[in-house]
């Protein structure tokens, strides 16, 4: 069996999450763990996260917990569906995303990730949908 791609390679394979200052730092099918810092050109009125930027970070950490289950012979997954319950601002620190599966299936693949603040209070939940890609025989 082939080692699994460390958080770092997983990381470079998504320049935009990289680009965001997004941080992977455990990745495995079980879970996959992230965070993005609180920066000034992130955030809203009011100081406060941006939702967008806690959403790419839920969706980032979330693919690559998909990417890490995927069935035998499948190439990729490719978000269809997300949706994210936004339960208290962010003005300071870290988030922390967490994802774990929720459905492993052949063609689709659900995924939560809760959003958690320096305090680890639950900031947001992102749950989302990937779909299984396979390679078209030529």
């Amino acid at each position: 069996m082939s080692s699994l791609p460390n958080p770092a390679q997983l990381l470079a394979a998504m320049p935009f999450a990289a680009g965001l200052g997004i941080e992977l730092h455990e990745a495995s099918a079980e879970r996959t763990e992230g965070s993005l810092a609180w920066a000034p050109d992130a955030c809203t009125v009011g100081g406060a996260l941006h939702g967008g930027a806690l959403m790419a970070l839920a969706d980032s950490v979330g693919a690559v917990c998909a990417y890490l289950n995927l069935p035998e012979g499948a190439s990729g997954t490719s978000t269809v569906e997300s949706k994210t319950n936004f339960l208290r601002g962010v003005t300071a620190g870290r988030v922390r995303a967490t994802a774990r599966p929720l459905h492993l299936g052949g063609t689709l693949l659900v995924v939560q990730t809760d959003l958690r603040d320096d305090r680890d209070r639950l900031v947001g939940q992102t749950t989302q949908t990937q779909i299984v890609l396979r390679r078209q025989a030529r």
